[in-house]
Order: C-alpha cells, then structure tokens, then sequence
C-alpha cells in the first residue's frame, strides 16, 4: 500500500504546488475548472526535464520520446 501512496504523491505534486496552493479554490467547481486549465497547460505548452525540456503533447505526436517509442500499427494495415 505505502508504494500507492508514494504513486500518487508524486502525480499530485505539480498539481498541488504550482496551481492549488496559489489559487486556493473557495470550492470544489472552481478546484475542477482550475485543474482542467493546470492539466491542458501541463500538457500542452509546459517543456518537462524528463522530456529533454519538451511538452507531453509534441513527444506524444511525435511518436518518440519520453522513455518510450509509439508505433503505428494501423500506417502497415493501410500500406497492405
């Protein structure tokens, strides 16, 4: 259990300190817009150091990156 715990910690501490400790939401649907808007900037214009200062959505287009690679399966069925 105590690996969970440590599991979702880590994926909570962006979140946690660079948007809802600043904000402090009053309520529950404010925290939910708030986050909606942390996690499209999270993923779409925010570079990471694992990613060799990249964003999540140019490595998940690319297909390469990030520890792992993303073949295209479906490009072989349509060449055949």
């Amino acid at each position: 259990m105590i690996q969970g715990d440590i599991f979702v910690e880590r994926l909570w501490r962006n979140p946690k300190h660079e948007d809802e400790y600043l904000k402090g939401y009053a309520t529950v649907a404010e925290l939910m817009v708030g986050l909606t808007e942390y996690f499209a900037f999270y993923n779409s214009e925010r570079p990471h150091q694992a990613l060799d200062y990249r964003i999540p959505d140019e490595v998940h287009a690319s297909g390469v990156g990030g520890g792992a690679s993303i073949p295209d399966h479906f490009e072989e069925m349509d060449a055949a």
